[in-house]
């Protein structure tokens, strides 16, 4: 088992290192404990290294940003830089005198309050990144083969339950203490955390659904702007996202709800009490759960390329649904997800579907499955879990 997280190469490292030829400040933003400190300490061992997570540093980086800047230089990795917002704008006003490139790195693991931050006062000066944690081609070029998807799936994929070994009961369960409840302390000042768990549960339970506000207000007994409230937390966090539907170009009523999904299944078999690979193979919601991890995979593979991570799904009233459509350079790519093994021929009827009622071309049209084989064939091209990232 390797020890240290950065022998696993991280796909984004090559756009970070071309980046910083070419703006004076790289940010990148992404989940705590994706390897944001590791990667660019690796990366960048040139540069100069200060944590805003220390209280000292943050309250000298807060009372005196000017000093603080002063004192450190450039050539400046800032970790956690969202603890000290003033700092922006005094970081504006030291890149407008120097005219160069690659002066500072501010990683953040707030998504909102670093991009708010960052469009206020570093607009135009700054290439902003985020990396999640490991995905699934880094983790099989890492010498870290699963078996199966569902131990794949049920591991998840921070660093940690790589370079350490950590079983994922344990690392979730201080991961969600120690991050998650602390984030819903900062930005909400929310006393009782029992109710938040809940919601939590909840969410994980509707993975991969339609997200009703108010149906989650009803079952855990808190109103609607709460809900919306609490969802908004768990967004800044990276802990989940909402899959937007897709409607341009289509003529038909289509459903506008956004579905929920999380960044990582390893939290989503946490949160739902599932203890192990083998249980999860026999979960009912165990379909929900695999589309899940492609879809994440999918906006993660596009987030390490520096792509924007557009993934959207297609739905209309009669109940018509194909899971990913992705749109490249006026292209759209259809991609309906299955987690059985065996490969049936009612996995492609959404997609004959949209192809006879849109005229799209089944060249563009993908099926991704819980089995092993690659194939082509005549309604789409089929790629097993170990192959969906090819699409």
């Amino acid at each position: 088992m390797p020890q240290n997280q950065h022998m696993i190469a991280r796909l984004i490292s090559p756009k970070l290192q071309e980046a910083l030829h070419y703006f004076p400040v790289l940010s990148i933003t992404g989940p705590r404990q994706s390897g944001k400190t590791t990667l660019v300490r690796n990366l960048f061992p040139e540069y100069r290294y200060v944590s805003l997570e220390d209280p000292e540093m943050r309250a000298y980086a807060n009372q005196d940003p000017r000093g603080f800047l002063a004192s450190y230089g450039v050539k400046l990795i800032i970790d956690e830089a969202q603890y000290a917002p003033d700092l922006f704008s005094y970081i504006q006003l030291s890149v407008d005198e120097l005219r160069e490139a690659g002066l500072y790195i501010l990683t953040g693991s707030q998504h909102f309050l670093m991009s708010e931050k960052i469009s206020q006062s570093l607009a135009g000066r700054v290439a902003v990144f985020v990396l999640m944690p490991f995905s699934h081609p880094e983790i099989e070029s890492g010498g870290f083969p699963d078996a199966n998807v569902e131990e794949r799936m049920f591991r998840g994929a921070f660093p940690d339950l790589y370079a350490r070994n950590t079983p994922p009961q344990l690392f979730y369960s201080s991961y969600i203490q120690t991050y998650l409840e602390r984030d819903v302390r900062q930005l909400l000042n929310v006393g009782d955390l029992s109710t938040f768990q809940s919601f939590m549960k909840v969410c994980a339970g509707m993975c991969g659904q339609q997200f009703n506000m108010s149906a989650i207000s009803i079952e855990i007994g808190v109103s609607v702007p709460t809900v919306k409230r609490w969802l908004s937390v768990l967004e800044t966090s990276f802990a989940v996202f909402l899959q937007r539907p897709y409607y341009r170009n289509f003529q038909k009523r289509l459903v506008k709800t956004p579905r929920l999904f999380f960044y990582d299944t390893g939290l989503v078999c946490y949160l739902l009490g599932i203890q192990s690979a083998a249980q999860l193979d026999n979960y009912y919601q165990k379909g929900a759960i695999f589309e899940n991890w492609i879809v994440a995979e999918l906006i993660k593979w596009r987030h390490h390329h520096g792509i924007r991570p557009d993934v959207y799904f297609w739905r209309d009233k009669t109940g018509h649904e194909v899971d990913c459509v992705l749109e490249e350079g006026g292209v759209l790519k259809l991609a309906e997800i299955k987690s059985g093994k065996t490969i049936k021929p009612d996995f492609f009827k959404n997609l004959e579907y949209i192809q006879q009622n849109e005229g799209l071309p089944k060249s563009q049209s993908f099926l991704l499955y819980g089995g092993e084989e690659r194939q082509k064939r005549q309604k789409a091209t089929v790629l097993g879990w170990r192959h969906f990232w090819e699409v």
